[in-house]
């Protein structure tokens, strides 16, 4: 039954103050529930929930494109009161039923929202909650819906004993779907603040040391230039006071700013504190222990969340939310400066840090794209004057090529290939190697460039000493592994084994260990199965194509088999990305890691490992295994016995890879990255508010009422978590530097994606995502370690492109060993050998040959063997072998050069700024002395009371002065001692 506004208020006056219990005591004062024999919904097959406070169930009617709005939504921020602010809801699902709806409007008031109190005064929800409830249920409602109601009411009631106030809304707009609204009070905001160890802002202001004259005059000048790109949001100007920090503690509230009690919890601190309780709280049933995940994973709930601050459109009042979506997530911002502390204030610092993390690598992706483009405009001025290409377009030199297949392919003339010939040298010249060098010393300016960052941040957002602190507060199991646990207790209670505390071991495990072994195993052969396949594509396609009557379509055979062969791949990579995401997370979900933390690195590694597989598997095989296994004409390798291996163009394989690399990174970011991210979003959208369309001519009473706070909030997406977003960013990054010594301009492309990525991401997170709970977090976590892998990873994969992939290592070998005068004339030749056409191979030869006007008795192919005419014909001449030791001395003195140089600069700068380390030291002495003065203060007055008590007492026994003479107090004093 709804209670009026005015029963609310008088039942608010009338309810205790809540106390803490531990979750034992919540337990015995609900154990009347339990029951051994009660069926209901078991929590041993739990279903895998990355994030806890965002689950959505399914066949929900949504109706997120309603025609009414209430602007202000002040009332799905605040309690029916409006004074209580909401921190969190938790939304359900229960079957209405037509017939229960008419004595339902009947009997209600106008005012739709119930209040909840003390649990003990009825099972069901105080405020006409559960009567609904059993009204709605009076049709007969099957058990699991009543299981499901009578958790509810226990969980609820057991989060009123920690102290959360509670209320209840089911005359929501929303077909079906019911709410419970969340507020933490002034003392249970304290006791958790104490509990989770949050740093607070104390009464100690301190002046923040400033920098020398000179770099405040040249700071002052570079944020005066810097002005039209900021965003319009108060405290970007730099600090110069600072409020000292520390733990909260409620034995020493005043030393705490509290001038403004309101505010001294923000919206985030309060939803964080609020999902810490909903965690440890439980409901039980028997031996079945029920958390808010296994409640929502078991549908007992349908999602929890916390809510936006309102509204973000032109008419909304002014907001946080606001605020960002007018000057973070629009895209007319692009050129402006991310309001970093703005989004760690109503996002959380993980998630701050992740958008921190992106600014500072697309910052750095600036220079690596000038350099890139230099090298390219330096590969386009000098493809006139390089020698080795202009031998290979000279017909003059007449140069008759052995045939690409065996019987349908002609000889041909090597100055066909001018072009490509050409295009190689693009990317293929001297300046490559100075960029790939340049590269790797970018990578690891921009790790110790990111960790300068992150110091700076943490100590602006008072996360020094987090580590520590983390490490006081446990960490709560996963549903999953308490339900793991209590499975295997079950079964050794079962067989009469006595056992104290259970947890997981190896043996437990091992099956499971032994499932990711071989399942990542074979999904890693599944991606070289298929691109094995596209070899064999590529193969009988050129074979085909060859063999057309077509002379155009003979001719551009390489490249229309390179492109459709690259789109294949393409196509296959953005499948099998997500197929794998599953996967690994099906993976993770065995394992059954005990804390979420432990959930997330594995779940990440795994998905990176068969991510980083599947993106980069047909790129390793055009750069170092395309035109290595090839063999020689009359003597060629075979697939099946039919398909003869493809080698490499003429002028090398360098400009397939680059074709191969910037394909899949452009497709990766233009339809994964972009088009999925606004895509996807849009369409689950239209397809909500068809559902709710449809629903709304059915409750056509319900539609026209106006949406709450938490109601337009449960229309949006789910928050899945930062791994996608991460995932995209490392193998962008490894994109830019692993092969980047075959594409200079990946960092440009990447940097123009990133510019609209953050613009999209931050969209996504302010309009199309419920709020996350916001998480403390120190760093990036496993991410830091994974992008410091790639950067080394990428010294070497560029060691070895640069000496084996392209010709910069043969081209030195000539010019300094085999050149007759000094300089490039002769190269093209002296990598070609010669084979007699009288040794193919019966059936090999070609069946129709080219007419040239002269008989071929000689072809040329590109190889370093001995002529036909010597007495060891076509076996590796010593050429071969000198090329080979130069290459593999150029990876060594590459690689470790390099290496050094890396790890010089990473030396070199420190992690902590200077500045930051000493307020860092500064702040720990004006701790202390805070702490030095509040002891001395309270010895001076202990040492003052009993320096008057000792007075008193004296002056009572004092002869000389009569008891008129010692004044009131005294005479009080006295006459009590006397007492």
């Amino acid at each position: 039954m709804s209670l009026g506004a005015d029963a609310a208020c008088g039942a608010l006056k009338h309810s205790s103050e809540p106390t803490a219990t531990s979750n034992e005591t919540m337990r015995e004062s609900h154990k009347e529930y339990a029951d051994d024999n009660e069926k209901g919904i078991h929590i041993i097959n739990i279903k895998a929930i990355e994030d806890i406070a965002y689950v959505q169930s399914d066949g929900m009617l949504l109706n997120s494109l309603g025609a009414d709005r209430d602007t202000g939504c002040k009332h799905g921020l605040f309690f029916g009161d409006g004074q209580r602010k909401v921190d969190y809801i938790l939304a359900f699902t229960y079957k209405k039923s037509s017939g229960s709806r008419t004595p339902h409007k009947k009997n209600h008031n106008s005012n739709s929202v119930h209040s909840l109190h003390s649990p003990k005064d009825d099972h069901h929800l105080p405020g006409g909650g559960a009567d609904l409830e059993a009204m709605e249920a009076e049709p007969k409602m099957d058990y699991h819906e009543d299981d499901k109601r009578f958790r509810r009411e226990e969980y609820e009631g057991n989060l009123i004993e920690t102290g959360l106030e509670l209320e209840r809304d089911e005359e929501t707009k929303l077909h079906g779907v019911g709410f419970v609204k969340i507020h933490a009070p002034w003392n249970v905001l304290c006791r958790e603040a104490e509990f989770m160890k949050l740093k607070m802002p104390t009464k100690k202001v301190y002046h923040i040391n400033q920098t020398p004259d000179l770099m405040q005059k040249l700071s002052s000048f570079i944020q005066k230039i810097c002005e039209p790109i900021q965003p319009k949001v108060a405290g970007l100007r730099p600090q110069t006071v600072k409020h000292l920090s520390y733990p909260f503690s409620r034995e020493k509230q005043h030393l705490f700013d509290m001038s403004d009690k309101d505010s001294f919890f923000d919206s985030k601190t309060r939803s964080s504190i609020v999902y810490e309780i909903l965690k440890r709280t439980t409901c039980t049933k028997a031996k079945y222990s029920m958390g808010i995940t296994s409640l929502l994973a078991n549908g007992v709930y349908s999602a929890a969340y916390p809510l936006h601050d309102g509204d973000y459109d032109s008419e909304a009042e002014a907001n946080d939310r606001k605020l960002l979506c007018d000057e973070w997530a629009s895209y007319s911002a692009f050129y402006k400066f991310q309001p970093i502390d703005l989004v760690r204030k109503y996002f959380g610092e993980k998630i701050g840090l992740y958008f921190a993390w992106l600014g500072v690598y697309t910052q750095m992706l600036i220079p690596a794209s000038v350099v890139g483009i230099i090298v390219f405009l330096y590969g386009c001025a000098t493809v006139d004057e390089n020698i080795p290409s202009m031998e290979m377009c000279d017909t003059r030199y007449n140069i008759t090529m052995c045939p690409l297949c065996d019987r349908t392919c002609n000889y041909w003339k090597m100055s066909s290939a001018c072009g490509t010939a050409r295009a190689s040298h693009l990317f293929d010249n001297p300046a490559t190697v100075f960029f790939s060098v340049f590269m790797a010393l970018w990578a690891a300016t921009f790790m110790e460039h990111w960790k300068r960052r992150q110091m700076r941040l943490n100590y602006r957002w008072d996360l020094t000493g987090f580590e520590e602190e983390e490490g006081m507060v446990k960490d709560h199991p996963r549903a999953e592994y308490e339900a793991k646990v209590l499975q295997k207790s079950l079964k050794k209670e079962y067989r009469n084994k006595e056992t104290e505390k259970e947890k997981l071991t190896w043996r437990d495990r091992f099956p499971a260990y032994l499932t990711n072994m071989v399942g990542i195993i074979f999904m890693i052969g599944v991606t070289f199965a298929i691109v094995f396949g596209v070899i064999i594509y590529r193969i009988s396609t050129a074979a085909a194509l060859a063999m057309s009557s077509n002379p155009n379509t003979r001719a551009n055979v390489r490249v229309t088999v390179t492109a459709t062969a690259v789109i294949i791949n393409l196509v296959v990579i953005l499948i099998l990305d997500e197929v794998y995401g599953a996967i690994a997370r099906w993976l993770t979900q065995l394992e059954v890691p005990k804390t979420d933390k432990t959930f997330e690195e594995r779940l990440i590694f795994k998905a990176f490992l068969l991510k980083f597989v599947n993106a980069y598997t047909p790129i390793f095989y055009v750069a170092f295994f395309k035109g290595r296994i090839v063999g020689r004409p009359g003597d060629y390798y075979y697939i099946f016995q039919s398909f003869r291996m493809e080698e490499c163009a003429p002028g090398g394989c360098l400009m397939e890879l680059c074709i191969q690399l910037s394909i899949i990174m452009l497709g990766k970011q233009l339809i994964q990255n972009n088009l999925f991210e606004i895509g996807i979003p849009k369409m689950k959208k239209l397809i909500r508010y068809l559902k709710s369309k449809r629903q709304s001519y059915k409750d056509h009473e319900e539609h026209l009422k106006k949406k709450q706070r938490y109601e337009e909030d449960h229309n949006l997406e789910p928050f899945a978590g930062l791994t996608p977003e991460y995932m995209e960013m490392i193998i962008q990054f490894g994109f830019v530097t692993l092969f980047v010594a075959s594409f200079p301009l990946a960092p440009l492309f990447a940097l123009l994606n990133n510019i609209i990525e953050i613009r999209l991401d931050a969209k996504k997170f302010i309009t199309e995502l419920r709020r996350p709970v916001a998480v403390r977090a120190k760093d990036i976590g496993i991410w830091y370690n994974i992008i410091r892998g790639v950067g080394k990873l990428a010294v070497i994969i560029n060691a070895f492109v640069i000496s084996f992939t392209s010709d910069f290592i043969p081209r030195l070998v000539y010019l300094y060993m085999y050149s007759p005068d000094g300089t490039m004339h002769g190269f093209v030749n002296h990598t070609l050998s010669y084979f007699n056409v009288s040794d193919f191979k019966p059936g090999n030869e070609p069946t129709q040959p080219v007419d040239f006007g002269y008989k071929v008795e000689v072809c040329r192919y590109k190889d370093y063997r001995e002529p036909a005419w010597s007495l060891n014909k076509y076996d590796i001449n010593k050429d071969y072998w000198a090329v080979l030791a130069a290459r593999l001395a150029f990876v060594i003195v590459f690689q470790n050069l390099v290496m050094f140089m890396s790890d010089f600069v990473d030396w070199i700068i420190p992690d902590i700024p200077k500045d930051i380390s000493e307020q860092i030291h500064r702040e720990k002495v004006l701790v202390v002395e805070v702490f030095l003065k509040e002891e001395q203060g309270k010895l001076q007055m202990l040492e003052t009371w009993k320096e008057r008590e000792r007075k008193k007492g004296e002056n009572c026994k004092s002869p000389r002065l009569s008891r008129s003479q010692r004044g009131s107090s005294a005479s009080m004093y006295c006459h009590r001692a006397d007492v």
